[in-house]
């Protein structure tokens, strides 16, 4: 749990550091510029990021339904070596469904209005300043949406599922709350990152009547604050993490 917990960690840690410097230096010192190689990186390390996040919470989950279902097989199921491979998968499949979007999107003839009404990079943003023809990238984003979106919250699903079957078999109300305490925070850190995720794409694609800047403080707030929320909860819910907080507090 803690190598996983430790995989989410690195990804909200990227993508704040993909997006923070750059708005820092647009309101700091009014440097509004970037070259189309720097926006496609951002773009590029963003969404990879944001596939690697959600694969790494459909980890979580069949971790979770390891430890509920099969405990005495835990170790063996889920060893470090498995583990790191399991984050190697999420990596890897992150870079090959995010590297063709950013291919596609560096070909794309850009001859309007070269501003994009945000402090980042955004795929979307980009592709309303092409004058070229972009079936093909509408086509392969809908695509990458229904594989991450669809298929890992269906995982999930599956997983709480078949963890909510096998704790039902038992007359234990005192099992029944040491699932509920297991799976809490996990269940929190995953209402956090779809739920503000899913209303962000939602406002952005038929909020025409909202105002932009409604629209950029959204995008902002669900890049900044989630990660933050990721830690708080894990550090609330963790007795370990409680543990070793507050020695270091009493010592400082």
């Amino acid at each position: 749990m803690y190598l996983l917990l430790c995989m989410l960690v690195l990804t909200d840690i990227a993508t704040s550091t993909a997006v923070v410097p750059k708005t820092l230096f647009i309101f700091w010192f009014n440097f509004k510029g970037i070259t189309v190689g720097g926006c496609l990186t951002q773009i590029f390390f963003l969404s990879m990021v944001s596939v690697m996040h959600s694969a790494i919470l459909v980890t979580m989950a069949f971790d979770r339904y390891v430890a509920i279902c099969n405990p005495l097989r835990y170790a063996t199921i889920l060893s470090k070596g498995k583990i790191a491979k399991l984050g190697l998968l999420c990596l890897i499949k992150a870079v090959l469904f995010i590297l063709p979007m950013t291919l596609l999107l560096s070909r794309l003839p850009f001859c309007a209005n070269h501003i994009i009404p945000n402090t980042f990079c955004e795929p979307i943003a980009l592709v309303k300043l092409s004058c070229g023809d972009i079936t093909l990238h509408r086509t392969y984003s809908l695509v990458i949406m229904f594989v991450v979106s669809v298929l890992d919250l269906s995982l999930i699903v599956l997983s709480y599922g078949l963890i909510i079957r096998a704790v039902l078999r038992i007359s234990s109300k005192k099992a029944h709350q040491k699932t509920l305490n297991t799976c809490t925070a996990h269940i929190c850190v995953m209402l956090t990152y779809y739920t503000p995720g899913l209303f962000v794409n939602l406002t952005r694609c038929f909020g025409q009547g909202i105002a932009s800047h409604a629209h950029i403080i959204l995008a902002n707030l669900y890049l900044l604050i989630s990660p933050m929320l990721n830690l708080v909860i894990y550090g609330v819910k963790s007795k370990e993490l409680r543990d070793k907080l507050g020695k270091y507090t009493c010592r400082m």
